[in-house]
């Protein structure tokens, strides 16, 4: 499809890597955060009143507390792709919170029924699918005829800086690439989804020296 990348993830070791962070994420994922704050707050703009909702790739699960405090009478399933990461979220909850729902999924294939959503949360998670398509397809499967899909994605642009200073080491690639604002749309309208609605914002982090950058990154 459009926007493809010159090397395919190994998804495997892309699972591996989130299952080491996990114990240390929130500590890094400053952009993360912040980016999930926002994404949230898209959500003052609807009425939408789900009675199902998915927090997909809930990471840790600070979002997940967002929605089941937003949406009280709410059922909410946090689904990641890493064990351990659904473990920090049960930690999250523990006595004060009613458990979410806790599942282990891949975003491809989702073990959900049809239209078994009325809202899908999912903050900085398909940058790593393979396959955009396929996971658009089943977030369109599991979601229905009214439902709202509120999704964050990194652009083209991220990470210039540390791809250009690579470019005047060597030509391989050891930069994720993204895809295009324009593609997603236009896979968005193949998977189903109608009138989606897609903005782009530019935030910046500043790091001391590239060591700073790639420890956050490996965290």
């Amino acid at each position: 499809m459009p926007g493809e990348t010159p090397f395919g993830l190994e998804r495997h070791r892309v699972r591996a890597a989130f299952e080491r962070a996990a114990r240390d994420y929130d500590a890094a994922a400053v952009l993360q955060h912040e980016v999930g704050t926002r994404l949230l707050e898209r959500l003052e703009l609807t009425t939408l009143a789900p009675a199902r909702i998915l927090d997909l790739g809930c990471g840790t699960g600070r979002a997940t507390r967002v929605l089941r405090q937003r949406y009280p009478a709410s059922r909410v399933v946090a689904a990641d792709f890493a064990a351990s990461m659904l473990r920090e979220t049960r930690r999250r909850f523990r006595w004060r919170w009613r458990q979410p729902g806790l599942v282990c999924a891949d975003a491809a294939a989702l073990p959900f029924a049809e239209a078994g959503f009325d809202l899908v949360y999912c903050n900085l998670m398909l940058q790593w699918c393979d396959d955009l398509d396929a996971c658009l397809h089943e977030l369109r499967r599991v979601t229905g005829t009214h439902s709202l899909v509120l999704f964050s994605t990194l652009g083209p642009d991220t990470l210039r800086e540390l791809r250009a200073a690579w470019r005047a080491v060597d030509e391989a690639e050891h930069v994720n690439a993204f895809i295009d604002m324009h593609d997603i749309g236009d896979a968005l309208i193949r998977a189903g989804f109608v009138e989606p609605v897609m903005d782009v914002e530019h935030l910046t982090l500043t790091y001391a020296d590239v060591y700073g950058l790639m420890r956050d990154l490996k965290r």
